[in-house]
């Protein structure tokens, strides 16, 4: 088995605690009442992102919630750029809620809270591979664009402009999402 796995094996439980704090956090990006637990969010998943060893980490503040950025450019390699969200929905009706929406439930072995499929754990298991990677290989097999957003929720109103703006930075030779849930246990 090659290192990165047997490092994604040995701190799975560590980084199945990691998910469930970062589901804690309500992200609900319509709510202009929470717009700071959203901003926490955004520094949570660069403090992450830091962490998984990305040299470039960014929180890009603009007209709306914030953006966190990150480059890990390995020369001579592919550039891929991942995108990702860490907002999410509202929960209302909460009485259709078995459990509350932000204290994560683990019920059939599977993880239920807001933005347990869509796609905070999904942010994570990227930043998980990152970091498997930068702990046995000392780098990843390509070049890596990180950008995660906290507006998809609401149409990613600000993220075309940055888009615009930062065309160069954003070059990349394929854009992977790491958005939706994931389809079964195989998958």
């Amino acid at each position: 088995m090659a290192a990165w796995r047997d490092y994604l094996a040995e701190n799975e439980s560590a980084w199945y605690e990691e998910v469930l704090e970062l589901l804690r956090i309500p992200s609900i990006s319509t709510d202009p009442e929470r717009a700071s637990d959203v901003a926490a969010t955004a520094e949570w998943v660069a403090a992450r992102m830091k962490k998984a060893g990305i040299p470039e980490v960014e929180i890009v503040a603009g007209p709306g919630h914030p953006l966190v950025t990150g480059q890990w450019i390995v020369p001579n390699k592919p550039r891929v750029l991942i995108y990702g969200h860490y907002d999410v929905q509202p929960v209302e009706p909460l009485e259709l809620w078995i459990s509350p929406p932000f204290e994560p439930t683990v019920r059939d072995g599977k993880i239920y809270a807001r933005g347990s499929g869509d796609m905070k754990a999904n942010l994570l298991n990227v930043l998980h591979a990152v970091e498997a990677f930068a702990k046995t290989d000392g780098e990843p097999p390509v070049s890596l664009i990180f950008l995660f957003e906290g507006e998809e929720e609401i149409g990613s109103p600000n993220l075309p402009a940055y888009v615009e703006a930062n065309k160069e930075k954003l070059a990349c030779d394929v854009v992977v999402s790491a958005d939706g849930g994931v389809a079964g246990p195989d998958v």
